[in-house]
């Protein structure tokens, strides 16, 4: 584990190797699962604010489970989560020319339509922050459907947490992304020598 701030980092999310190959999973992440993308709990407003400049960008099945269902759900642990359609897609998923499914908000914002990109959980994917009263712990979050990812990261020699580099910035800001590389350099070379 690496300890930085009130942060706990798995040792897989600098061990594991992860490149997103979307051409073979189809964005699979954005279907598979038992409810929508997490959201924290400002990311909720964040929706709010945005949602009539994401909203032609959805599928009509999109805004259908948005208007019956809202812009997220509560689940029965009190925890946030975006709508699915039908139990599968995230109602914001939309599918591209080739069948792959990416984000519409993530597409407002490439349009210069909003400044939110997407929630954080799906930026950071795969690794899933679990929040504590003191620190946050990061985990590399294994899941079959990202073979192909951990596939095409191992063929590159791209680890998860430089795959990651831009969404760990974004949660934890640039300096704790420094400290995070030195880390994993200097137990690199503690390994080597050993």
């Amino acid at each position: 584990m690496i300890l930085i701030d009130n942060t706990v980092i798995s040792d897989d999310i600098a061990d594991q190797y992860f490149v997103c190959d979307l051409l073979k999973c189809k964005g699979a992440c954005c279907v598979e699962g038992d409810l929508g993308a997490p959201l924290a709990t400002d990311e909720l407003t964040k929706l709010e604010e945005v949602y009539e400049q994401v909203k032609p960008y959805l599928s009509a099945d999109g805004i259908k489970a948005v208007e019956e269902q809202g812009l997220y759900v509560e689940d029965w642990e009190g925890d946030y989560s975006t709508p699915v359609i039908e139990g599968r897609e995230c109602a914001y998923a939309i599918y591209d020319q080739k069948g792959i499914l990416k984000c519409g908000i993530e597409q407002a914002y490439l349009d210069g339509k909003i400044s939110w990109k997407k929630p954080l959980s799906c930026h950071l994917y795969p690794i899933r922050v679990t929040k504590y009263d003191q620190y946050d712990a990061l985990n590399y979050d294994r899941w079959h459907i990202c073979s192909p990812a951990c596939e095409h990261g191992a063929a590159l020699k791209v680890p998860v947490y430089k795959f990651l580099k831009d969404p760990l910035i974004r949660a934890y800001g640039e300096a704790w992304y420094e400290e995070l590389c030195r880390e994993i350099q200097d137990k690199l070379e503690a390994n080597q020598t050993n």
